[in-house]
This record gives C-alpha cells, sequence and structure tokens, in this order.
C-alpha cells in the first residue's frame, strides 16, 4: 500500500517544476535586433505566439524561411545596449575599464573577445514585437 500524500505531492511538484520553467516575455529590443538569419530555434513546428512566449522566446512569423520562435539576444543593464555583437561601434579603448566606459555615456560587456568591449547605445525607439 502506497502513502495516500503521494499523489498530491507529485501535483505539487508538477505545478512548481511548470512554474520554474515557463518564462517571461524578452523585451522588445532582445527580439527585433536580432538579424533573421542569426535566429536559432526556440520551439516546434506551429508553435503559436503565446506557447513562445511562455518559453522566454521571441515570435515574429514576418519572415519566410526563418525560425519563427527564437532565442532573445542576451538581456543588457540597459535596453539602448541590446544589440548583435556586429552592430556595435567602439566607444573605448583596448582594456578601457567599465567606469571609464560608463563615464563615456557607452555600453559594456566584457563576455566576448575580438569585438568591441566599450560601445554606443542605440536608441529604442526602434525596437519593436
Amino acid at each position: 500500500m502506497r502513502p495516500r500524500g503521494a499523489p498530491l505531492l507529485a501535483v505539487v511538484l508538477v505545478l512548481g517544476l511548470h512554474a520554474l520553467v515557463e518564462g517571461e516575455k524578452p523585451s522588445p529590443c532582445r527580439c527585433s535586433r536580432l538579424t533573421p538569419h542569426n535566429r536559432k530555434n526556440c520551439g516546434f513546428p506551429g508553435i503559436t505566439s503565446e506557447q513562445c512566449f511562455d518559453l522566454g522566446c521571441c515570435f515574429d512569423s514576418s519572415v519566410a524561411g526563418v525560425p519563427w520562435c527564437f532565442h532573445p539576444l542576451p538581456n543588457q543593464e540597459s535596453e539602448q545596449c541590446v544589440m548583435e555583437v556586429s552592430a556595435r561601434k567602439n566607444c573605448g579603448y583596448p582594456g578601457i575599464s567599465p567606469e571609464d566606459c560608463a563615464s563615456r555615456n557607452c555600453c559594456f560587456s566584457n563576455l566576448i573577445f575580438e569585438v568591441p568591449w566599450c560601445f554606443f547605445p542605440q536608441s529604442v525607439e526602434d525596437c519593436h514585437y
């Protein structure tokens, strides 16, 4: 005979895991600034925009031949700093510190080598879903 609380515990665990997995809709800049040919699939054929956003991914069905549900660009401190690496315009010099970069009102990210770590921000007015 199995314990009476086992089915209830299983339901609670499943609901808890679902809450952990469910994502949040990414910001518009994290989606619209990604070049379509650089999209990495995040869904499955026939996925709806709501299902895609629930996964924490972007959805755009306006471009044929590329994934419509795709992973967003990495989050940054400011929406103005969200962009593809290829879009970065240098705002500093090799070895610049985050503080010196900030004093120039520029963005700083040193996660990728051989690209500008201090770069000019972009207007968020062009960001849209």
